[in-house]
């Protein structure tokens, strides 16, 4: 495989930048959870797109922020090990936003690291004027405009990357498209489920455990645990008469019977674990420090 390339390409931004959107937009196909609940995406997820002359492996960070507790931070550090150990960034900024201090948060990042940076400029809204902004800001090896919800001038974003990725071989099997298993996939659909129904704090206070799986036939059965950290969002979880843990449960059903292909018996469970995003064992405990 003479002049093959592949490497690895860390897309960051702050919260909602649009990250997980350009990733399955990329792949064709979800690979990330998305919603508009800042830090949806919480573990380092690598989508891979192998091509005939080339391999890119990108890694959905989460959203990079001022952390509010120990959850924050680990999300942090997560997104900052996938730049530093990246063959090139990807930094996606929404082009209707101006420039804030969570961008010279991201930015004091990047300048530690020394590494080939492609601005990508999500969205249609103000792009020239943002465009000469940004310019000022960094020397970006390139800037790319893009409309991740679109699929717009992705081709153009592809080939800008493949010009920073190290020729060798492929890095995973061509019929690969995430590193995460099934089951942390599957969590994930769940947890989906959830950010797109509650509101407040109940999004920033879930975590998804699969403790029970089970094949008979053509039928699945799952078990899983939604654990929040206080009382009070059990019941808003669980709703009135159980109304939003059932709406919760038929709506991840659907779709995990289309992702498995078979018939799916979906049981959810809630706890509580007193504020547990502020201690680290259950932070890996429950997956979430990579």
């Amino acid at each position: 495989m003479s002049n093959y390339k592949s490497g690895f390409i860390a897309i960051v931004g702050r919260p909602n930048a649009g990250k997980s959107t350009l990733l399955n937009a990329l792949l064709k196909e979800k690979i990330a959870i998305m919603s508009d609940k800042p830090n949806t995406t919480r573990n380092n997820i690598s989508g891979i797109l192998t091509n005939e002359d080339c391999q890119y492996v990108f890694v959905d960070t989460p959203g990079i922020h001022k952390p509010q507790q120990q959850l924050g931070r680990v999300l942090n550090k997560n997104a900052y090990s996938a730049m530093e150990d990246c063959d090139v960034i990807g930094w996606i900024v929404d082009g209707s936003q101006a420039f804030g201090t969570g961008d010279s948060f991201i930015l004091k990042r990047i300048e530690t690291l020394h590494k080939p940076v492609v601005l990508i400029m999500n969205g249609k809204e103000q792009l020239l004027k943002r465009l000469m902004y940004w310019q000022k800001q960094y020397d970006f090896n390139d800037i790319v405009p893009i409309s991740a919800l679109d699929k717009d001038n992705l081709e153009e974003l592809l080939k800008v990357f493949k010009g920073y990725l190290p020729e060798g071989e492929p890095m995973f099997p061509e019929e690969m498209k995430s590193d995460h298993d099934i089951n942390f996939r599957m969590c994930e659909i769940v947890r989906e489920k959830i950010l797109f129904k509650t509101h407040e704090e109940i999004p920033h206070s879930v975590a998804v455990i699969l403790e029970r799986k089970e094949k008979r036939g053509n039928r699945m059965y799952l078990q899983m645990m939604v654990v929040v950290d206080r009382e009070s969002q059990k019941g808003i979880l669980i709703g009135k008469q159980a109304s939003m843990i059932r709406s919760i449960r038929l709506d991840a059903q659907k779709e995990l019977k289309d992702m498995l292909g078979c018939s799916v018996d979906l049981e959810l469970f809630v706890r509580v674990e007193k504020n547990w995003r502020n201690h680290e064992n259950k932070i890996k405990e429950f997956g979430l420090d990579d």
